[in-house]
């Protein structure tokens, strides 16, 4: 086999067990989950069900962007852009098994469109990523921005008693903003403001429907 053609079917081979991992087998981080030792959770019934449908919303997105930077990493022709992307994969791989680890302690779930989300996810990373490395890198500038957004939203919905999933949503949002940084001075462009928009429209869908299902 051509070395060009096994590369290719590598890369393929690479993505396919990606997308099956975080669809299907138990996320395992490499840094420890953030927790705040002093300040024990204790949550009423009501409380235990909002931080669960709020963890569940953050779980898809980190679902979405194991997708998209898998997408990516395969879109891109550099070498040193598809290990970027592979860093940052693995950082959003610890807020993937941190998110489920919470679900789990609060009694709740996955959202049962994961595997929609993702599709929808990688497709959209895969289209930055055939425009240029320069608008795939600007698409995670405006993604991230927009998540960091979104988790400093849920840190004041967050139930001020539980201290467990401030703590990781916290940490994912001082980790997010690095990526954006990162990506900006990898030779990010900037979106144009329709597409901004209609990233923000996508992912008021998303989470709607995933604080629910």
């Amino acid at each position: 086999m051509p070395d060009q053609a096994r590369t290719t079917t590598d890369q393929l081979l690479a993505t396919a067990d990606a997308s099956l991992r975080t669809l299907f087998a138990t996320p395992r981080a490499s840094r420890p989950c953030p927790t705040l030792a002093h300040e024990p959770t204790e949550l009423s019934g009501a409380d235990k069900a909002e931080s669960g449908a709020l963890m569940r919303v953050n779980h898809v997105g980190e679902v979405c962007a194991q997708a998209l930077y898998t997408a990516q990493a395969l879109a891109t022709r550099s070498p040193s852009l598809r290990t970027h992307f592979a860093q940052a994969s693995a950082e959003e791989t610890d807020h993937l098994a941190w998110t489920r680890q919470r679900l789990d302690e609060l009694g709740s779930r996955p959202s049962l469109l994961n595997p929609l989300w993702y599709a929808g996810a990688f497709g959209l990373g895969l289209l930055a990523g055939r425009l240029g490395d320069r608008v795939s890198l600007g698409f995670v500038v405006e993604t991230e921005k927009q998540v960091e957004a979104h988790l400093q939203g849920h840190m004041q919905r967050l139930p001020q008693a539980d201290h467990a999933s401030r703590a990781i949503v916290a940490q994912m949002k001082d980790d997010e903003a690095r990526h954006a940084r990162d990506a900006q001075n990898a030779g990010a462009v900037r979106m144009p403001a329709p597409v901004r928009a209609l990233m923000r429209g996508a992912a008021k869908v998303m989470t709607t429907v995933a604080h629910r299902i």
